[in-house]
């Protein structure tokens, strides 16, 4: 896969040029007429899986607002999994790209862009801040209405003028608002584009459906493979921060507060991909106890995630899709939030604590950077988060559940 800095490096490099000749291109045809009745839409979001859950209320959104309509998207094949548990669109109505190599990468976004232009599309939403890829193909998708972030005179990174539905970015709004302020800006013609009021009560994920007998067989599964953690509530501990480690609570601080669970009569399993297995291995160590188990690589999809996350009492995660999942389940969590603001990205669940220290210089991770933090690696922003305070918030957040 192409590791981020090496997607950096060919949105800078090569991403400027095409998108000032694709803007140089839409300004030498003829006007665009907007379709008196949209059909088709397209929605591109091609960034981390927690933005998709993030992205749902828009979903629900356009569904609302376009009833009869047919809902695509495009998104990066890692990432399909994750809109397969959403169910907001059909399997043949998904379109993905790989980025395993700058090859298949580039055969599968000519691939995609002959899909879009085959679908004679109406509108295209782009879902992505300032990331020149996904300006590009909303570029070429063939849509007469085109929405998507513009820095208009913000600082920002250049991806050309080819949105004719500009929407100004607002690093004060939550990202879920901001993505129904795209949804709305299909029919505005207001500048800066839509100019509605937004509010919080429009943010609502739905829980995950559950198949029969889904949650029982996760349950029998988990404590037939750790039985040592039978008969205790069990708390979830995700200590790895996936591409971005900037954004680790310190591996130390986790397994305090895994001691100080079990301490409490909690068993203590451990989340993670399998490269987080180290860290794993840390908390274990540092616990010595039977009540701590590691579940790195332990589930094979999202979906098997989010049904594990129904067996908790408790979700404790560094800023993540594991949080973000957990919204669409009924788990108490607290996210841990430094790098980047709970402002913008905080959990969609009313059962969430977003924990964050507001430092001089945090949020440093932020759209205007192309998530590029100054920061020499000392996450000062996470290292202020004690122990204790993340145990007051457990305490809080249990007792108002009861």
């Amino acid at each position: 896969m192409l590791n981020i800095d090496r997607q950096r490096w060919l949105d800078g490099v090569v991403g400027p040029g095409l998108c000032w000749l694709l803007t140089l291109l839409h300004r030498l045809k003829a006007p665009e007429v907007p379709p008196p009745d949209i059909q088709r839409i397209l929605v591109i979001v091609l960034s981390e899986m927690g933005a998709l859950v993030l992205a749902r209320p828009m979903f629900d959104f356009l569904r609302a607002q376009y009833p009869s309509a047919s809902l695509f998207v495009l998104c990066s094949e890692q990432n399909r999994p994750a809109l397969d548990l959403l169910d907001v669109v059909q399997d043949q109505q998904v379109i993905t790209v790989r980025s395993g190599s700058l090859w298949t990468f580039a055969a599968d976004s000519l691939r995609a862009v002959r899909r879009m232009r085959g679908l004679r599309l109406d509108a295209v939403l782009d879902l992505e801040l300032f990331a020149r890829v996904s300006a590009i193909f909303a570029g070429l998708s063939g849509a007469r209405v085109r929405v998507g972030f513009h820095r208009h005179t913000q600082e920002g990174l250049y991806r050309g003028d080819m949105m004719n539905r500009p929407v100004l970015y607002n690093p004060y709004q939550h990202i879920a608002t901001q993505f129904i302020t795209l949804a709305t800006a299909i029919r505005s013609t207001d500048v800066p584009t839509s100019k509605r009021t937004a509010g919080p009560t429009e943010l609502r994920v739905p829980r995950l459906l559950l198949r029969s007998g889904e949650l029982e067989s996760a349950r029998d599964t988990l404590y037939r493979t750790h039985p040592t953690i039978a008969g205790r509530p069990l708390a979830f501990v995700c200590p790895g921060a996936g591409l971005l480690p900037i954004r680790e609570w310190p591996v130390a601080s986790f397994s305090r507060l895994a001691r100080d669970l079990i301490a409490r009569g909690f068993a203590v399993a451990i989340l993670g991909v399998p490269a987080d297995r180290e860290l794993a291995r840390t908390v274990q160590r540092d616990c010595e106890s039977p009540a701590c188990v590691d579940l790195t690589g332990y589930t094979a999809s999202v979906r098997d995630l989010s049904v594990l996350l129904h067996l908790g009492a408790l979700l404790i995660t560094n800023d993540g899709g594991t949080g973000h999942f957990a919204a669409l389940t009924p788990i108490p969590t607290i996210m841990l939030f430094g790098p980047e603001t709970p402002v913008l990205y905080g959990s969609l669940s009313p059962r969430a604590v977003n924990l964050h220290k507001p430092l001089a210089c945090s949020p440093c991770l932020t759209a205007y950077n192309h998530r590029r933090s100054p920061c020499d690696g000392d996450n000062v922003c996470l290292k202020s988060i004690s122990t204790e305070e993340v145990m007051a918030a457990v305490d809080e957040l249990l007792a108002t559940r009861g």
